[in-house]
C-alpha cells in the first residue's frame, strides 16, 4: 500500500513598511496632559486642605496652563504629543473607513516614536466647562491652546495587508472625524485638534509648514514663561484674577 506524501507548510514572514507623514492643523489644538498635582493625588491620595489652603484662590491659570502640556527634554520642539494618541485616532477612524477594522489597526500599525514633535506657539486659554458630578457643576478650566500647529509622524505598518496609500487615507480620516487633544472632533461638542495630512513633499502646504515650524523650542519656552491670553474672554478673566490677587495681598 502506497504511503501518502507529507506536505510541507510554507509560511512567509510578514514584512513591514514605513512612511513619514506631516500633520497640518485645520483647527486649533488643546493640550490635555494630567497635571503633576493630579498624578500625586492618584498616587498617594488627596489630603485635607489646611486653613491657609482653603483661603487660596481656587485656580492658578498660569500653573494650569503650564501643567497641561506634554514636554520633552530635548529635540526641535519643547512641546510634544504621545504617539499612542495618534494611533488611537487612527483606530477610531477605522470605524468610519471601509475595508479596515479598529482591531486590525491596533495590530498592524506601529508608531516607533514615543513622542511626536508639535510645532506652534501655545497661548493660555480659559473656558467654562461642566464637572463630571451629578449636577454638572460649572467650573473654569485652563489649558494650553495652539491656534496653529503642525507635527511630523513616522508610521510603520504590516505589508501587504496595508499599503502606504491606506495609511495616508486612514490618517487623513482620523484628522477629519477624530482629531487629537482635548475638546476634539471625536467627542462631538468640540471641533478642535483636526488636521490635514501631507507627505514629505508638502506642495501648497510648504509656506504654512515653514511658518509654523519656526515656532519651535525657543518660542514655546518663552510662551510658557510669559503666558499670553488666547482670546478676549481669557484676557478679561485674567484681569479679574489679578484684581483679586491684589485685593487679597493687602
Amino acid at each position: 500500500m502506497a504511503t501518502k506524501a507529507t506536505e510541507t507548510l510554507q509560511i512567509d514572514a510578514l514584512k513591514q513598511g514605513r512612511i513619514t507623514l506631516r500633520l497640518i492643523g485645520s483647527t486649533g489644538l488643546y493640550f490635555n496632559a494630567m497635571s503633576a498635582k493630579a498624578k500625586r493625588s492618584l498616587l498617594i491620595g488627596g489630603g485635607k486642605k489646611t486653613a491657609a489652603e482653603k483661603k487660596e484662590i481656587k485656580h492658578n491659570p498660569e500653573e494650569e496652563f503650564r501643567d497641561s502640556v506634554y514636554r520633552q527634554p530635548e529635540g526641535d520642539t519643547l512641546l510634544c504629543f504621545p504617539a499612542p494618541g495618534i494611533k488611537a485616532a487612527m483606530a477610531t477612524a477605522a470605524l468610519e473607513t471601509k475595508s479596515v477594522t479598529k482591531a486590525s489597526v491596533n495590530r498592524l500599525i506601529f508608531l516607533p516614536q514615543q513622542k511626536v514633535n508639535i510645532w506652534g506657539k501655545p497661548f493660555l486659554k480659559s473656558d467654562v466647562v461642566r464637572s463630571a458630578d451629578m449636577n454638572r457643576t460649572p467650573d473654569i478650566r485652563t489649558r494650553a491652546f495652539l491656534p496653529r500647529w503642525c507635527a511630523e509622524v513616522e508610521i510603520a505598518f504590516v505589508t501587504p495587508t496595508l499599503s502606504a496609500h491606506s495609511i495616508v487615507s486612514l490618517l487623513a480620516n482620523a484628522g477629519t472625524v477624530v482629531g487629537i487633544g482635548d475638546f476634539r472632533q471625536e467627542r462631538g461638542k468640540g471641533s478642535f485638534g483636526t488636521f490635514s495630512v501631507a507627505g514629505e513633499d508638502l506642495g501648497d502646504w510648504q509656506g504654512m509648514w515653514d511658518e509654523i515650524t519656526a515656532e519651535g523650542r525657543e518660542v514655546q519656552q518663552a510662551a510658557l514663561d510669559a503666558p499670553e491670553p488666547a482670546d478676549e474672554d481669557t484676557a478679561a478673566l485674567l484681569e479679574l484674577l489679578e484684581e483679586e490677587r491684589a485685593r487679597r495681598a493687602t
